[in-house]
C-alpha cells in the first residue's frame, strides 16, 4: 500500500473525547507523508451533543459514527483502533471494502456477540468511577496519569484531564454483531508498559491476530512513541 494513498481511521477508546487531540502526535507525522486521517467521535462519550448515560448513545451510534467516516472515501484505509475502539471497529469495519488492514493497539478483539463486560471480572477496574444512577463511568483524574500516561511528557499529561469524558455504561454490555478482525489483516501492538490493560491480556487478544508488535510503551503509544506508531502504520 503505497503511503501517499493511504487513508488512516483512528478510533480512540473508553472515556475520553475530542480523538483528534488523543491522536495528534501520530497524525502530524503521517501527514509529513503525506498520509491524510481522522478521528471520528464516538456518541457514547458525549461527543454528539448528547451526554452518555442511560438512555443515551450507546454501542450502536458509536459503530455507525466510525462506519460513516470509514465509508467517506475510497481510498485504502487502515483503522487504528485503541482499547475500547477495538469493540466499535470490530463491528463498524465489517464489510467495508476500503479497509485493507486493521491495527489494535491494546485493543480488545471480540468474537461476534461478545461485550467489553465478557473481558472483565464484573468489577469496576480500580481507576474507574461509576455512577449507577447516571448510568456513566469514567477514569478517576488522580489515577489518569500513573495509569495511563506514566510514560508521556508533561505537557501531554497537564492536558489530557481535559479531555476525558463520561460514558455511558450501556457499551459495557451491549455485543457486538460482527467481527471485522476475522475477515481482514490485523495487526497487534502489546503495550508491554500499559497498567490500563495489562500486557497478558493484550497477548491473549493478540493471538486472533495475524501479526503481533511489541513496543515499550505504556497505554498510549501514539503520544508518548509517535515515531514508532507512524512506522508501524507506514510499514503496512
Amino acid at each position: 500500500m503505497e503511503a501517499a494513498r493511504m487513508r488512516v481511521v483512528f478510533v480512540h477508546g473508553a472515556c475520553v473525547r475530542d480523538g483528534s487531540w488523543w491522536w495528534h502526535r501520530t497524525a502530524e507525522l503521517l501527514q509529513e507523508r503525506g498520509v491524510r486521517s481522522v478521528a471520528p467521535a464516538l456518541p457514547s462519550c458525549g461527543e454528539a451533543g448528547t451526554p452518555g448515560g442511560t438512555g443515551g448513545p450507546g454501542l450502536a451510534e458509536d459503530v455507525a459514527a466510525v462506519r460513516r467516516a470509514l465509508l467517506d472515501g475510497d481510498e485504502p484505509t487502515v483503522v487504528v483502533a485503541h482499547s475500547y475502539g477495538g469493540i466499535v471497529t470490530a463491528e463498524a469495519a465489517a464489510g467495508v471494502g476500503a479497509v485493507r488492514h486493521l491495527v489494535l493497539v491494546s485493543g480488545y478483539l471480540p468474537e461476534v456477540g461478545q461485550s467489553l463486560s465478557d473481558f472483565g471480572d464484573g468489577t469496576p477496574a480500580p481507576f474507574l468511577d461509576v455512577d449507577p444512577d447516571a448510568g456513566t463511568f469514567g477514569v478517576r483524574p488522580d489515577l489518569l496519569v500513573d495509569t495511563f500516561l506514566q510514560d508521556c511528557d508533561p505537557d501531554v499529561r497537564a492536558q489530557a484531564a481535559d479531555h476525558l469524558a463520561r460514558q455511558s455504561v450501556q457499551v459495557l454490555g451491549q455485543p457486538v454483531a460482527a467481527a471485522a478482525w476475522q475477515q481482514l489483516p490485523s495487526t497487534y501492538l502489546v503495550c508491554t508498559r500499559d497498567r490500563g490493560t495489562p500486557p497478558p491480556l493484550q497477548r491473549e487478544f493478540a493471538r486472533r491476530a495475524d501479526d503481533v508488535v511489541e513496543l515499550d510503551a505504556g497505554h498510549h503509544p501514539f503520544l508518548s512513541r509517535p515515531a514508532a506508531v507512524r512506522d508501524l502504520l507506514l510499514s503496512l
